[in-house]
């Protein structure tokens, strides 16, 4: 089984985004049993919950979402989970922080599956959830496309 978690800031946005693109990807593959897909925060408010911006971008390309609220990235999911993935590069300077380095090389920047070394923009900040959406959907595809092999 490959585990899978996506961390952004505050596990409000972006995160919990990819979390749902990644989970209806892999259900559209019919790949559900063979992955574990979560999501969490750096910095995360425990208990905020997912943004309303994210749940209008999710409605709006039929990605299915549950309502959830934040959590934090903690040292022991760095073993827990196999791809520990990073919206931006301030979040995988702060997971490598949280979780001691990076001794397994586990930690990666989301785009740089897509062959992109770029961050995916916070909409929290730029109100664009559409433009983080198509940039999830493009790192997700492309991690998918390695994971299942």
């Amino acid at each position: 089984m490959t585990k899978i978690i996506f961390v952004c800031f505050g596990n409000i946005c972006r995160s919990p985004m990819a979390e749902f693109v990644m989970k209806h990807l892999v259900a559209r593959a019919g790949l559900e049993k063979n992955f574990l897909i979560e999501s969490a925060g750096c910095h995360a408010a425990v208990g905020t919950p997912l943004s309303e911006g994210t749940a209008r971008e999710l409605k709006k390309n039929n990605v299915p979402f549950t309502r959830r609220t934040s959590k934090l990235l903690t040292a022991e999911d760095y073993s827990r989970f196999d791809y520990l993935i990073g919206l931006d590069r301030s979040n995988v300077r702060d997971m490598k922080d949280i979780c001691g380095g990076d001794p397994d090389k586990k930690i990666f920047l989301m785009m740089d599956f897509a062959g992109e070394h770029r961050d995916v923009d916070d909409p929290y900040y730029t109100d664009d959830y559409a433009a983080s959406y198509r940039d999830i959907l493009i790192g997700c595809k492309a991690l998918l496309a390695i994971a299942e092999k």
